[in-house]
């Protein structure tokens, strides 16, 4: 495939830079990719292939350079019913299939990038900007405390077979090269900002484990105390199987959609929200329609070549950034690193001791979380507070999708609430004795209860005017209010105008209903509303408009 112009562009400014922090950030996916896979229940080489391949087509292709896109969590917890269901179905066989639940999850994920790129083409990742401020803070401190309680894992140890957390001299070794590696994260940036500091802490902690011959927890025990065999593997291949398994799916369909949809929408909504905060830090604008596209594509590729799939890591995106990686060079060298660390530098990688990526996890804990929000708590309405609170807990108890969700759904409601009371009628009686109501305020399903009290129909006089130029019709239960409205006033025998109607109301009004041409009053100083998603308006000299 050809780089676009856009994408050549973006895609390296600092070759040294996104080439290091390339390297971090692809030491740090090791264990994460193996943990989520350790999660889902699968090997740990198809949580591997699948952050590789994640990470190369969004990061030549994706929405935003220099995030980083792998196996997760959110994902991953998802992908555990459907795996275990289809190991179920394959023992329950005839002739059994093992490990039918991966298959079925390759299967799955064709689907979940079919549903991602639907998405982008029908230009829905611009919905993102819909999402308020104290959801987006909420989904940052909630993240922040996952990927925390996350790392808490990797300080247990196999006892006679079971997992127990560390204790004694073991444990005390842990913490104090996580403080060794935090104190370089630390301490180098205000030194010298020519090396990321995250894989100088890495290498550092890495030398003093290997060349001290300490005992301690590295990215080799962790896999096989996870069950694994190791990191070393070879190039993802084709997964031609999935084709001759769609048999096996009969009366099962209903469970690879639902988990489809669900995969689709938790991978879009963490990769679109990774985007804005991303944004946010570089001071610069990604693509989010463009981004839902590279991440179906990437899920595609995971169903062919036998990846688990992914999304945008947020963990992963703020190494990066903070190390100096912006282009899509960065995530390009990540995804290749990652991959010739299966191929060639296992045994290298494998030494690495886990306290060095904990270390390094537990700085963008401290980078992540928006420690501002202690401070403004108090200062910002209760509603938002209740908002952020409510997003962060629900990002940690359930997931980031139903969490944002929520939040959305909490500041949605808010918002209806407080505008429903926002609706007005100022009452004057003209010369030739016609009654005016005033309207101020959105008319909408929220405010039609409170619309319809302002007026008193029994008592009015003959002739009545409804001035609508500092309000705006917005939904069908505005147009039933004033149809209702009009019909209650004509059973009284009395004549209703509607005047300063915008051109957009008009047209709703006469569709919805013809008799609304008799009570419509045509205005030269009718309001004129349009759209500032429509730039063709706006393109013509000043003195072209007609005022």
């Amino acid at each position: 495939m050809i780089l676009g112009h856009t994408t050549r562009k973006n895609f390296s400014q600092n070759p040294k830079n996104d080439i290091l922090s390339g390297l971090t950030v692809a030491l740090a996916l090791v264990p994460e990719a193996v943990a989520f896979a350790f999660v889902a229940g699968v090997d740990p080489l198809v949580g591997l292939y699948g952050a590789f391949m994640m990470g190369i087509v969004t990061a030549l292709f994706g929405g935003r350079p220099g995030m980083i896109s792998g196996a997760t969590g959110a994902m991953a917890v998802v992908m555990v019913h459907l795996i275990s269901k289809g190991n179920e179905v394959g023992q329950a066989l005839d002739a059994p299939i093992e490990n039918l639940g991966l298959q079925w999850l390759f299967i799955t994920l064709l689907f979940v990038g079919g549903i991602q790129i639907l998405a982008g083409l029908f230009k829905l990742g611009k919905f993102v900007r819909l999402i308020p401020h104290p959801v987006m803070m909420g989904f940052v401190n909630g993240l922040a405390i996952v990927i925390f309680l996350s790392q808490l894992g990797l300080f247990k140890e196999t006892v006679d077979g079971e997992k127990v957390f560390m204790s004694g001299a073991p444990l005390y070794t842990m913490l104090i090269l996580i403080a060794v590696t935090m104190g370089i994260m630390y301490g180098l940036p205000k030194l010298t900002k020519k090396v990321p500091s995250a894989l100088t802490a890495i290498i550092i902690v890495a030398a003093i484990t290997i060349f001290g011959k300490l005992d301690v927890s590295t990215v080799g025990s962790f896999i096989r105390d996870g069950g694994g065999e190791g990191l070393q593997g070879s190039l993802p291949t084709f997964q031609d199987q999935i084709f001759g398994l769609f048999g096996t799916l009969q009366g099962h369909w209903d469970t690879i959609l639902s988990t489809a949809f669900v995969l689709a929408a938790v991978g879009l909504i963490e990769s679109l929200m990774t985007l804005n905060l991303v944004d946010e830090i570089t001071d610069t604008r990604g693509n989010g329609n463009r981004e839902c596209i590279a991440q179906g594509s990437a899920n595609i590729l995971n169903g062919f070549f036998g990846g688990m799939g992914g999304c945008a890591m947020i963990g992963q995106s703020i190494i990066n950034v903070d190390s100096g990686g912006r282009g899509r060079l960065s995530g390009t060298v990540a995804a290749i690193a990652l991959l010739c660390f299966v191929l060639f530098g296992a045994p290298l990688i494998e030494q690495i001791p886990i306290a060095a990526l904990v270390g390094v996890m537990f700085m963008v804990v401290i980078g992540t979380f928006a420690w501002s929000s202690f401070r403004i708590i108090r200062k910002i309405p209760i509603s938002d507070a209740i908002v952020l609170i409510a997003v962060s807990a629900i990002t940690v108890w359930k997931d980031l999708a139903v969490a944002v969700i929520a939040g959305v759904i909490i500041s949605a409601l808010v918002f209806a609430w407080k505008n429903a009371t926002m609706i007005r009628a100022r009452k004057r009686m003209q010369p030739d004795g016609t009654k005016t109501y005033e309207i101020w305020g959105p008319l909408f399903f929220g405010s039609i209860q409170t619309f319809n009290t302002k007026f008193d129909i029994k008592n009015d006089p003959k002739n009545v005017e409804i001035d609508f130029v500092e309000s705006r019709i917005s939904d069908h239960s505005a147009l039933e209010a004033i149809f209702n409205l009009v019909n209650k006033y004509k059973a009284e025998g009395k004549s209703i105008k509607l005047k300063h109607l915008s051109k957009d109301c008009k047209v709703l009004l006469r569709k919805a209903n013809p008799m609304f041409d008799e009570v419509i009053v045509e205005d030269v100083d009718d309001p004129r509303y349009h759209l500032a998603a429509d730039p063709e308006r706006f393109t013509k000299p000043l003195s072209e408009y007609k005022m």
